[in-house]
């Protein structure tokens, strides 16, 4: 059976994508822990980081870096905080999102409903702003 990152990267559902190649996506959050937090997600099905090849992992981080340098321009933060967990859906994803300090990376300050046009309005620039390089 699909994961339900599976199916947003087939378009069963929504995704607001900010990248998209052969091998991965990057799409926001729909539970954004801060503004800007994307999921850098690969195509193939791998649940667990270690099982990924080195390529694989090698080429998420790139894009999961264009990401972060996107995000470091449009919301200027202290940092880009990185976690993979990969407890909530067995399908490997990273997290890269714009931090103030460690606790902007707890998921129990996630955002349960956030505004869908201010998303909208994030996942266009940032796209643009990965696309710019």
């Amino acid at each position: 059976m699909p994961t339900i990152f599976s199916r947003i990267i087939a378009g069963e559902l929504p995704g607001r994508f900010v990248h998209r190649d052969d091998r991965c996506v990057a799409f926001l959050s729909i539970n954004p822990l801060q503004p800007g937090h994307t999921l850098v997600v690969p195509v193939e099905e791998v649940d667990h980081w270690v099982d990924a090849s080195p390529e694989l992992n090698a080429h998420l981080m790139t894009v999961a870096h264009a990401v972060a340098r996107a995000q470091q321009a449009l919301f200027s933060p202290v940092k880009v905080g990185l976690m993979i967990a990969g407890l909530e859906v067995p399908h490997l994803h990273i997290h890269v999102v714009p931090i103030r300090g460690v606790h902007d990376l707890d998921f129990a300050n996630a955002d349960p409903s956030p505004d869908p046009a201010e998303l909208d309005d994030i996942a266009a620039r940032l796209a643009a702003a990965i696309a710019a390089g």
